[in-house]
């Protein structure tokens, strides 16, 4: 047997192929952002997984679920004030429908505001702490579904008053309907009693976070169990303000594969907003997405 035939080439067949081998697989956005994923606590008596049940959603879950999809002629956000609001307010709600067109990559309006009086007598109550509330679940049946442009992909109402979703709940942040594209939330516990120059900040960033939140179960992601994400449920203010703005790498995943949006443009357009605002915690944690995908 002739052993240096062979053995020349082998080596030349080494040289063909090392080459490939050795080129490392290039990460996909996603998997590269993931570093900045902050692990879940355990959680305390209290706090929303601590009292819920639920099943992790992968991404493979999210694909075959049933969601909401931006298309053409069908891809607009809507906000539907619905109360009193005073300047502060309006301020507040139009800087959350530029908020929401950011994260969504989508273009996002404000329709006319609705008065109180839309509410019967028979969807208000007075809650145990004195104030009047409205049923959140009337809010999405019969009246945002059939005030639903024909162009929206989802439609979110923001009440001025408190919202309970059951007569045994005390209250609830918001809540939303996956099938039908319509979601609500209520500013009256954001600003602890009264919007003010001084808690206007704490309570747009909390506006922020419950809209982003409720609109993203209407494209269908479920709440996160991977990381601290926008996407957690939650029980109480002090829950909201500890779960960041930003959707984890996985929800975004998610997110994105339905909205096909430009990651890097959706970080600097959230880098510049988080600035404006003077959210510091979310705008550093933008900053570090940002410095690992420049």
């Amino acid at each position: 047997m002739n052993l240096g035939k062979y053995s020349f080439t082998f080596f030349y067949l080494l040289l063909f192929i090392l080459p490939f081998s050795c080129q490392k697989k290039e990460k996909t956005y996603f998997e590269t952002i993931a570093i900045d994923d902050i692990p879940l606590p355990k959680p305390k008596p209290g706090a929303w997984r601590y009292h819920h049940e639920e099943k992790f959603q992968t991404f493979e879950d999210f694909q075959k679920g049933r969601k909401i999809i931006p298309k053409p002629g069908k891809n607009t956000i809507y906000l539907q004030p619905i109360g009193n609001f005073d300047a502060l307010q309006k301020k507040e709600i139009a800087l959350t429908k530029e908020y929401l067109r950011i994260y969504f990559q989508l273009e996002t309006k404000i329709l006319p505001v609705l008065p109180n009086t839309v509410f019967p007598k028979t969807v208000r109550r007075i809650s145990k702490e004195g104030q009047e509330q409205i049923l959140a679940g009337y809010v999405l049946d019969s009246i945002l579904i059939k005030r639903k442009p024909k162009d929206a992909v989802v439609l979110m109402g923001i009440t001025e008053k408190d919202l309970f979703p059951l007569p045994e709940w005390n209250y609830v942040f918001g809540l939303a309907s996956y099938e039908d594209g319509v979601g609500v939330t209520s500013i009256y516990r954001f600003a602890n009693g009264g919007l003010t120059a001084s808690n206007f900040n704490e309570s747009l960033l909390r506006l922020i976070k419950i809209g982003s939140h409720e609109i993203g179960h209407m494209f269908g992601i479920s709440h996160c169990l991977n990381a601290n994400c926008v996407m957690n449920g939650t029980n109480s203010l002090s829950e909201t303000d500890y779960h960041l703005a930003r959707a984890c790498s996985l929800c975004q995943r998610k997110l994105s594969s339905s909205i096909h949006y430009n990651d890097k443009k959706r970080l600097l357009e959230l880098k510049d907003f988080f600035e404006k605002q003077h959210h510091n915690t979310d705008l550093t944690v933008v900053n570090q997405d940002l410095n690992l995908v420049q």
